[in-house]
């Protein structure tokens, strides 16, 4: 199968359901699948796309065959399922009988792999990190930002509380607790600290819709240009501490969700996993979910544009280690440079090339750079990642690929807010923002340093970001 790279295929498996759609019994390979579905043996048919055809087949009344498909964890279940109604004196249910039966693990999870290359730059960006239980209760919390002092020891002082007693939400009225699909992506603020943070929620366990708990992330939004990010933890919070953002602080938040249910939707239908759909309405499935997935890294990049052009945004000052940024960026793009059978070497060592910058700004750019090479380099050629000390108290790390190439002219514009004719992929299609590289260089200046552009030996861009050492 395509995108595909271990599977296993069994003669099939039976099960039967009852007339509330509960499966009574079931061979193994059906009851394993039910299980990690979240579901119970007896119990309620938890395999969304396998219930979704028992319940048209129950409510018709006649039998269904047709190809059948399932997410399990890190792998799809085919097969051919085929769903036979059975009379009220033989329960009212049916008979499900997936033929063919296969589990292959998937190389290539699409939107998936996108969520968890979020998931992991959210994750070393996070200055603040717990650990949730079902309930949402704190089990540990650990703070590396100074502003966050305060909120790690009342975390401390009180254990088992919920973690929405800790902070003050932005813009969410409703009782606590929330579900925690509700809290995902809002924005907090807590005593000790200016800074508005961005709440990450990412469930722990098989079933998403019942975690076993939860990790909470806290990541800020921004850094006053002081340096001074900690207060008295006495001092009230108001939200005329920091300015009101539309975009970031209003509108983000609300559209994260209903954005990433599109997606969600649009992939299942795509993908055919609620029943069969002619190709050309696949397609259509796909390109609403490509165009959703655009629209929410457009969210983001607005967001970040509004913190870049505040007035007064400054950045962290803190020891960078260049080489060890560079290497958390190829390994974060690691699956997307491997889907477009791309390599990206990492040169230098470790502690030859420390920054005095913040850390995460410095990732984001990394990040925004190694896209953008992977996205306009051939398949089978490599991008470079190098960093190395200048001299004149000056580090660098270098982005070079194997792609088109710049221009002087490109160059002049690359950087332009909203500029999206510099480079053209290899797809003949442009779907960046136009803002990466504009909030790249804007943060960058706000680290003191510089972000340029020429060509590289050989053919390829060659990006170039300059900071000063540690």
């Amino acid at each position: 199968m395509n995108g595909m790279d271990h599977s296993e295929s069994l003669l099939g498996s039976y099960g039967l359901t009852d007339a509330r759609d509960r499966l009574l019994s079931a061979d193994a390979p059906l009851a394993d699948l039910q299980e990690r579905c979240g579901g119970d043996l007896p119990g309620t048919l938890a395999i969304p796309e396998l219930l979704a055809l028992v319940q048209q087949a129950r409510r018709m009344g006649l039998r269904i065959a047709r190809s059948f498909s399932a997410f399990d964890g890190d792998a799809e279940v085919s097969g051919f399922a085929r769903i036979h109604p059975v009379g009220e004196h033989d329960g009212g249910g049916c008979e499900v009988l997936v033929e063919n039966w296969q589990r292959s693990v998937l190389a290539q999870p699409g939107a998936r792999e996108f969520a968890e290359r979020i998931d992991s730059i959210d994750r070393v960006t996070a200055e603040v990190s717990a650990r949730l239980d079902a309930g949402q209760r704190v089990q540990v919390l650990s703070a590396r930002a100074p502003d966050a002092a305060a909120l790690e020891a009342a975390a401390l002082a009180t254990p088992g509380i919920h973690w929405t007693e800790l902070v003050e939400l932005t813009g969410i009225t409703h009782h606590q607790p929330l579900h925690w699909r509700l809290l995902d992506g809002a924005v907090c603020r807590f005593a000790g600290s200016r800074r508005n943070w961005r709440v990450r929620m990412i469930p722990l366990g098989p079933d998403a819709q019942q975690p076993h708990g939860f990790e909470l992330l806290l990541i800020a939004e921004e850094q006053l240009a002081d340096g001074a990010g900690a207060v008295s933890a006495a001092e009230d919070i108001t939200p005329e501490a920091s300015p009101t953002r539309l975009v970031g602080t209003a509108l983000t938040p609300v559209l994260r969700l209903p954005v990433a249910r599109i997606i969600a939707n649009a992939e299942t239908m795509r993908a055919r996993l609620a029943g069969p759909l002619r190709d050309e309405y696949s397609e259509y499935a796909g390109t609403i979910a490509s165009a959703g997935q655009h629209l929410a890294a457009m969210l983001d990049d607005l967001a970040d544009l509004e913190v870049v052009e505040t007035p007064g945004f400054g950045t962290a000052r803190e020891s960078v280690d260049l080489v060890d940024a560079a290497s958390r960026a190829a390994g974060i793009l690691g699956v997307r440079a491997q889907h477009r059978d791309t390599v990206l070497v990492v040169e230098g060592e470790r502690g030859t090339a420390v920054a005095t910058a913040e850390f995460r700004r410095v990732l984001q750019i990394l990040i925004n750079l190694v896209s953008n090479a992977i996205a306009y380099s051939p398949a089978g050629s490599r991008v470079t990642i190098s960093a190395f000390a200048e001299g004149e108290g000056r580090v660098a790390v270098t982005v070079a690929d194997e792609g088109p190439g710049i221009t002087p002219e490109q160059a002049e514009r690359i950087f332009d807010k909203f500029e999206r004719l510099g480079r053209d992929s290899d797809s003949g299609k442009d779907k960046g923002s136009g803002l990466g590289l504009y909030i790249s260089r804007r943060l960058t200046e706000a680290m003191e340093g510089t972000l340029t552009v020429a060509s590289a030996p050989g053919g390829g861009a060659l990006f170039r970001l300059e900071l000063p050492a540690n």
